[in-house]
């Protein structure tokens, strides 16, 4: 097990060495940071004292170690806007996403176990038809879409909940319930075609002619052996919620991490983009570890240490 996870570690760190590369990279192509920093009436010898203070002046490879060098202390840099520490502004924002990302994972996970699993119990009935529909559809429409006709619905028409910000407490159930939808449509797909696997098996058959009742040959037996693909499933969503709720952060209005970083890529704030996005990248790495872990306790027939 501590191989296994040493070996892991490993890949997080390489992971997380390749995205600072790129984001570091790509954050330059949007333009020159420096004409956030100076105003348009300041000479050509003033801007180059700015750029020889910010470290702007060096190749792009050296600024990158240094930049690296610093990461690595959680030394992220200053916003070029505002002045203040990249990561602060990072972690200022942080709980927000956190709670949204959540609360629409509960959502989610509330609407798709119970929707799967009786769709593939009673397949070939309305309810797997219309779980079946619900899947299909809530995979292909866009989240933002959904967002906007929530807005449209319960905010411009009923006036019943806010449309944007998170100054009041139901501020935060039409984008946790946008978001949620769509984990809820993944989710409940993988968990209907992994229990109709599931309940093909010969144990499954073995337990009902021992004449156990169905609820327990379907809960205690059934769904414990579907969660494989189902948790792995649900780790790249949640991971997805954590970074991909960037879009619909931006249609609410949400306080967030994804809008921080919508916002610094429209001013050029590279130091803030970078603390961002690798702060995302962390998270969805772990929480892939999390989910090969949770592997073992789920199936004890797993052993972790033959994947080391």
């Amino acid at each position: 097990m501590q191989t296994y996870i040493l070996k892991r570690l490993g890949h997080l760190v390489f992971t997380i060495f390749i995205v600072s590369l790129i984001v570091f990279f790509l954050v330059r192509l949007k333009g020159d940071p420096i004409s956030v920093l100076v105003p348009p009436t300041f000479t050509q010898e003033q801007i180059d004292a700015v750029r020889v203070a910010w470290g702007l002046d060096r190749p792009l490879i050296e600024q990158y170690f240094v930049f690296a060098r610093k990461a690595l202390t959680g030394d992220f840099g200053r916003s070029i806007t505002s002045g203040t520490p990249a990561m602060e502004l990072v972690l200022q924002r942080l709980g927000a996403t956190l709670y949204l990302a959540g609360l629409s994972a509960l959502i989610g996970l509330l609407i798709a176990i119970p929707a799967g699993v009786i769709a593939a119990v009673r397949r070939n009935t309305p309810w797997d038809f219309l779980t079946t529909a619900f899947a299909t559809l809530g995979t292909a429409m866009p989240n933002f879409w959904l967002g906007l006709i929530l807005i449209l619905i319960f905010s411009v028409n009923l006036r019943v909940l806010p449309a944007y910000g998170a100054e009041h407490p139901l501020a935060i159930l039409m984008p946790a319930f946008t978001l949620g939808t769509g984990l809820a449509a993944q989710i409940a797909r993988l968990t209907r075609s992994s229990m109709l696997e599931v309940l093909g098996q010969d144990y499954v058959r073995t337990a009902r002619s021992k004449g156990l009742g169905e609820r327990i040959v379907v809960w205690r037996h059934a769904f414990r052996n579907s969660l494989i693909p189902v948790i792995t499933a649900f780790g790249l969503q949640l991971g997805w919620l954590l970074g991909g709720s960037v879009v619909v952060e931006a249609v609410f209005a949400w306080p967030g991490l994804g809008r921080l970083i919508i916002e610094a890529i429209n001013v050029r704030d590279i130091t803030v983009v970078q603390a961002g996005v690798l702060w995302f990248a962390i998270t969805f790495v772990l929480i892939n570890l999390i989910v090969d872990l949770t592997y073992a306790v789920i199936d004890p027939r797993i052993d972790l240490r033959r994947s080391a």
